[in-house]
């Protein structure tokens, strides 16, 4: 029986685990459940999948979480401190599916118990590339990706050799916006930047799949994964979301991953890696499809993936800064206090404001938290000054 955590339980990836798991409950023993405000979830996923505990990221909600549980034999806990202890609990599997930062230290105590990480949280190698893949490293860890496009490489790259490797292509839907007039976009409403076309996601990614920032994390995470350079990265429009990733050789081939849009595709290699076992996921039809289509991004309309490159090029903690401004301007959106253009225009002031000193610290835990710490205050300060 393996024993499994899950992360971030009551978002979209955390749920899609739970279906898989829930499908062949003998193979699984849960250990923890962790989630933020939907305590009524949380709970009854705990209840069901017999967790030894459940933990709300929300320190006020541990009433309510208590209250939820009662009569099951579920422990209740709440606050980053319990996070931290349930991701120090043994487990083989983990599932690191937080959304954001917050996501980075319970992944690397993951780490540090030899635990197969299952990254869905992309700004763990965003913020800290070089930690998190030494920590897997010195604790003999398995790090395995589960961002669809970053699973599609890995599952592209089996049985090669990454010197071979010419070139990585990641596609990207396009999002909310990708067919919108340019002079449309500063008066996007946030309702209409949380409606993908594709992918049933949480609102956040949802919005920063829309603005392309998704993308740009996802081009910084392939750097730090994979350690291609920067300039063997490409991402192509791919509206139908079918294609998730290629990868070329220096033979001029092709490897394509193709399935449905469908998170349990990726979810479903890291849980059983390294075999491949059933998933309860569309069969596609390619000739009902008919055509599949591509074009180039345009950067005007996608700044964020200019800002990637950028980041890439500083290196140090130029990611957690990069990431941080972008929460802290993807906040200031939902919020109503920026347009949903001047995100970008604050990620890019953060980054020529910083103070390169925060950029260039050696990377451990402590600075990269001092750089995301500094980077929100920067780009709240900017938040606030432009919506005065």
């Amino acid at each position: 029986m393996k024993k499994i955590s899950i992360f971030g339980a009551t978002g979209s990836i955390g749920q899609n685990t739970i279906d898989l798991i829930s499908r062949d409950p003998d193979a699984y023993d849960v250990v923890a459940l962790t989630g933020s405000s939907n305590i009524a979830q949380l709970a009854a996923d705990a209840r069901r999948l017999n967790a030894d505990v459940a933990v709300t990221a929300d320190e006020s909600r541990l009433d309510d979480l208590r209250d939820a549980l009662k009569g099951a034999q579920v422990e209740a806990a709440a606050g980053q401190r319990a996070l931290i202890d349930a991701a120090c609990r043994p487990a083989d599997w983990v599932m690191s599916a937080i959304v954001g930062a917050a996501g980075l230290q319970p992944g690397i105590c993951a780490l540090e118990q030899g635990a197969t990480l299952a990254l869905a949280n992309k700004e763990s190698l965003v913020c800290a590339g070089a930690l998190i893949l030494d920590t897997a490293a010195r604790h003999n860890a398995r790090l395995l990706p589960v961002d669809s496009e970053h699973s599609a490489v890995f599952q592209a790259l089996v049985g090669e050799d990454l010197k071979a490797v010419e070139r990585i292509v990641i596609t990207a839907s396009g999002g909310a916006f990708r067919d919108w007039p340019m002079d449309k976009l500063a008066n996007a409403t946030l309702a209409e930047a949380s409606n993908h076309p594709n992918w049933n996601m949480g609102q956040r990614i949802t919005i920063d799949s829309a603005s392309m920032f998704n993308k740009a994390l996802e081009v910084i995470e392939t750097r730090e994964y994979f350690g291609v350079s920067p300039d063997q990265i490409e991402v192509l429009v791919h509206p139908e979301s079918m294609i998730h990733a290629l990868v070329g050789f220096h033979d001029g081939a092709l490897m394509a991953h193709v399935g449905p849009p469908d998170m349990r595709h990726a979810i479903g290699y890291a849980l059983h890696w390294p075999q491949r076992r059933n998933l309860p996921v569309e069969r596609l039809d390619l000739a009902a499809i008919g055509a599949l289509t591509f074009r180039a991004p345009d950067e005007k309309r996608w700044p964020a993936l200019r800002l990637a490159r950028e980041v890439m090029a500083r290196r140090g903690l130029a990611g957690a800064v990069f990431n941080a401004a972008k929460e802290t301007a993807l906040s200031g959106f939902i919020d109503g206090h920026l347009r949903f253009t001047q995100m970008a225009e604050v990620v890019d002031a953060v980054l020529n404001q910083i103070d390169p000193s925060h950029i260039d610290a050696p990377m451990t835990l402590d600075t990269v938290m001092v750089a995301d710490h500094i980077a929100r205050q920067t780009a709240q300060t900017i938040i606030e000054q432009t919506a005065g």
